[in-house]
């Protein structure tokens, strides 16, 4: 995989590898991380099962983001309700150093090339919504209209990325 090196780091992605999966696990179980999310954490038993659900699945593309040799999150691609849905998960000591822009720019251009891409992010996440802003999504009002009220009261916006 190509990386992309700036002033402060270097960020590449690369295949998920099993001794990834201990970082994965802490950086979900960080209160300040679920409650920007909006999603709850995992037990290690259900992360061991969702994690070996997601491996198994030959339509999910999932990569680890690394910063200077060290795990730093993941991110994925995936099949629901007819589309492809993208998240991505970094690790706290990581946010606001550009990481998961780069990570994000070069999972698009060089990991999933299928269009449209959606995203779903909670409204109170800024970071993550200027994320994907700066990586050409932007928010679909069309499908935010259609969708019904979310049934665990967390509010999203739904971004796109056609190109």
């Amino acid at each position: 995989m190509a990386e992309v090196r700036d002033a402060a780091h270097e960020v590449h992605i690369r295949t998920v590898e099993d001794q990834d999966l201990d970082v994965f696990f802490e950086h979900q179980a960080d209160p300040e991380a679920t409650e920007m999310a909006a999603f709850p954490a995992r037990d290690k038993d259900q992360f061991a099962k969702h994690w070996a659900k997601i491996r198994a699945d030959d339509t999910t593309v999932q990569r680890t983001i690394v910063v200077d040799g060290t795990v730093a999150g993941n991110i994925g691609s995936w099949e629901q309700d007819g589309q492809r849905l993208l998240g991505y998960w970094i690790g706290r000591e990581y946010w606001g150093r550009g990481v998961a822009t780069e990570a994000l720019a070069q999972f698009v251009r060089q990991v999933t090339t299928a269009r449209p891409l959606y995203a779903h992010v909670a409204v109170h996440n800024i970071g993550s919504i200027r994320v994907l802003e700066k990586c050409g999504f932007r928010r679909d009002r069309v499908q935010e209209a259609q969708a019904p009220a979310p049934e665990d009261g967390i509010e999203e916006f739904i971004f796109v990325l056609d190109a």
